[in-house]
């Protein structure tokens, strides 16, 4: 009996949530539908702007029609195996070559190919499809995104056990991989799997404050089996694609006391490449071999290890000045975002921690930042770069000893702008500006390329891929649905790997993070099989739709086809030592739209909160409350432990 009552109340609430869900995306609808002639001239995305939104394709006329043609993606074996026909690029993807100027710009995102046969009809459709979505609209499909995931919830009890799913694949496991396994709906509807040598997502903007000991490795990940428990992993490294047989060649590595390699092969029918992009060194002598990256868990633990290890070295008593100097100089390359954050959570710990437990080094520590542009942060405005040089160049601060007794320098971060890297060798940097730089520990924060499986799928995908590559440059070209050019709809890229054809979006969290939400959502909303007409690949049908969906058609004037994804601006963030940050948010798109700047301590709050905030899970975001907490009342812990 006590069972049949809580069956019973929790039959209640679900259908108390449908029926609130359902009252408010009505309201939602008709307060936008009532209000969008007042606002759509008036704020728009505007068309000069780099925008996914791009229009590269040409929509179909109606489904009944004789020259849509639909090619099997999954069920026929025979096709799948059969290489795709040839298709002549100027007809598969209309692409306008990449401009720079402005002008240029603005007539390339209004003109594309549009066969000379198509009816004027159905290129206004294509136009009502393909065009950037009013900002308020688009806003309120973000909002509405919101409201529907807080209330929908997925169970076993919905899956449909009697009919065979798709194969979808995701190889990586970074920002656009967790986003989509986020979206509960995808393993219902998919057979889904994951490939990746890396078992966990990583929070990369953590990594410089782990570098440090300022948060703990497991405090920035997630394992990939707890974001989505219904989602297949596989601990391996894809090594080629066969996209002709649609199979992916694997390698998994097992270690106990030796390694063993197995390789195996995963079919797919639908596979998603979200694997990111590594450190590019831009062929420098010495990157490789000398310099530590930071964007891996265990390259954060090895930056943490040489860090203290420094320190130790130097506190021998056989040691010279200047050998000391040399060990405790130390160098980012790139002043970025990461070598921006890490120099100031470097800075922190030199303040704060190595102050206690090194009192007589300090006075030979020195942080060399340097970086080709001239002037640090350069994704921020003018104010805000000034505002990050005056915080980097602020006078030695501790709290332990008076200055005068420490015999501290004015200044322990020193800036080397305008100057490129020109070589490294095993204890100094050389400048292309003349100067030697002799160092201890460097840190290379200097760009990223592509992967080798990045370059082989690009290889793969054909000459329609490879045309794009004066402007995607190592990643895959993509349209304006996230399905690479050549792919036949079956191949789709996200994140740092991904490019669309007209614009590369920057490589950062929120576009793959946005990405992989969007695609998690087309994939279980619209009908994927690949449409055809005059050997062009049609937008994807919409076939169980939502709020968001709804919202999108009012925008687009279109309830047939899917909306395009559309890239939502958050702003930019940056940490800058001693409690202070900066911020930049976008209260409108476009170049000259105004903007929200803070720093200081205001834009540190708004940085932790942001942080915390977007943490994959609970369990992250409660142990980075407990880091910040030990590390503020019991300092950095040096302690060295494999």
């Amino acid at each position: 009996e006590r069972t049949n009552e809580r069956t019973f109340k929790e039959i209640k609430l679900q259908i108390l949530k449908q029926r609130i869900m359902i009252l408010g995306k009505s309201i939602l609808v008709l307060a936008i539908a009532s209000s969008v002639d007042a606002f759509s001239p008036i704020i728009t995305i505007p068309k000069h702007e780099v925008s996914p939104t791009s229009r590269h394709l040409y929509t179909d006329p109606d489904k009944d029609s004789p020259n849509v043609s639909t090619k099997p993606v999954v069920g026929d074996e025979k096709t799948l195996a059969e290489p795709p026909k040839e298709i002549s690029a100027d007809k598969k993807f209309a692409f306008v070559q990449g401009q720079t100027d402005k002008s240029e710009a603005s007539a390339s995102s209004t003109s594309f190919f549009i066969p000379s046969n198509l009816p004027d009809e159905r290129k206004k459709r294509l136009e009502r499809v393909l065009k950037p979505r009013a900002y308020p609209l688009f806003l309120a499909e973000k909002a509405a995104k919101v409201v529907g995931d807080t209330f929908h919830s997925s169970s076993d009890d919905h899956q449909d056990t009697t009919t065979t799913k798709e194969r979808v694949v995701i190889l990586g496991t970074g920002w656009g991989c967790a986003a989509m396994l986020q979206d509960k709906e995808l393993a219902d509807k998919y057979d889904v799997t994951v490939v990746s040598p890396r078992n966990h997502f990583v929070y990369t903007p953590m990594l410089a404050g782990s570098a440090v000991g300022t948060v703990e490795p497991r405090s920035v990940t997630e394992p990939i089996r707890e974001i989505n428990r219904k989602a297949n992993y596989l601990e391996a490294t894809a090594l080629y694609v066969d996209q002709d047989a649609n199979t992916i060649t694997c390698q998994g590595v097992v270690c106990d006391e030796e390694c063993e390699m197995e390789e195996f092969d995963v079919p797919y029918d639908r596979l998603i490449v979200s694997v990111g992009a590594m450190t590019n060194t831009f062929g420098i002598p010495g990157v490789e071999e000398y310099c530590e990256f930071l964007k891996e868990v265990e390259q954060a633990r090895s930056i943490r290890r040489k860090i203290v290890n420094a320190f130790e070295r130097a506190n021998f008593p056989n040691m010279s000045d200047e050998a000391r100097r040399e060990l405790l100089t130390f160098a980012v390359i790139g002043a970025g975002p990461t070598g921006v954050e890490f120099t100031s959570e470097l800075r922190d710990f030199v303040e704060e921690d190595v102050v206690k437990y090194w009192p007589d080094l300090l006075k030979y520590v020195s942080i060399k930042l340097v970086d080709a542009a001239p002037s640090v942060l350069m994704p921020f405005d003018k104010n805000l770069q000034d505002a990050a040089i005056e915080a980097l160049n602020r006078r030695f601060a501790t709290t332990e000893e008076s200055d005068a007794d420490l015999n501290l320098p004015e200044q322990i971060v020193e800036l080397n702008l305008d100057a490129k890297v020109k070589e490294i060798t095993e204890d100094t940097i050389f400048l292309s500006n003349g100067r030697e730089i002799d160092y201890g520990v460097a840190v290379w924060a200097g760009g990223i390329g592509p992967r080798p499986i990045t370059l082989d799928i690009i290889e793969g995908l054909g000459k329609t891929q490879t045309d794009c590559q004066g402007i995607a440059r190592g990643k895959i070209a993509i349209d304006p649905y996230l399905r690479a050019l050549g792919g036949e709809g079956r191949i789709f890229a996200i994140g740092d790997c991904a490019c669309v054809k007209s614009a590369c979006l920057p490589s950062n969290a929120q576009v793959a993070s946005q990405q992989g939400e969007y695609l998690a959502h087309l994939l279980t909303h619209s009908n994927m099989t690949a449409l055809y007409e005059e050997d062009a690949l049609l937008p994807p049908r919409v076939v169980s739709k939502d709020a968001t969906d709804s919202i999108a058609a009012l925008a687009m004037g279109e309830a047939e086809f899917a909306a395009p994804f559309q890239f939502f601006d958050m702003g930019i963030l940056a940490y800058t030592g001693a409690s202070s940050a900066l911020a930049q948010v976008k209260v409108a798109p476009g170049e000259k739209a105004p903007k929200i700047k803070i720093k200081g301590v205001p834009g540190f709050a708004v940085w932790r909160s942001v942080y915390v905030a977007k943490s994959p899970s609970m369990r992250n975001r409660f142990l980075l409350f407990m880091d910040w907490a030990k590390a503020k009342m019991f300092g950095r812990d040096i302690t060295m432990i494999d």
